[in-house]
């Protein structure tokens, strides 16, 4: 199964620029480390942005689960960054109850 609704997924700058490109957050550094080998930068994060449509929202729904928030869906394929490199990424994203448009959680590598 493919993700519901993905041709209307959102990803949030602030979700790239200041959590998953940034090495200095508590939370994100290190994937921040590893998405930073792969090519990618906070300047050019709409590059990230497009590789996650093209790469991950093709591919299918690996899990889904009921959440007190809505419904979560993880997905993992290869990321194959600027530099050309690929690393196996999981990407979480979440259906909101109330609403039908995917949003990116958090990625991370497998």
């Amino acid at each position: 199964m493919k993700l519901p609704n993905a041709e209307r997924a959102v990803i949030q700058q602030a979700k790239i620029v200041d959590y998953l490109l940034n090495v200095e957050h508590r939370d994100g550094g290190s994937k921040a480390k590893l998405l930073l080998s792969l090519g990618y930068a906070p300047a050019n994060w709409r590059q990230l942005k497009s590789d996650l449509v093209q790469m991950h929202l093709q591919e299918d729904v690996i899990v889904s689960r009921q959440t007190i928030s809505g419904v979560r869906y993880e997905i993992v394929p290869p990321l194959t960054g600027p530099s050309g490199d690929t690393v196996l990424f999981r990407s979480v994203w979440q259906i909101d109850l109330g609403t039908d448009a995917p949003r990116l959680v958090t990625m991370y590598p497998e």
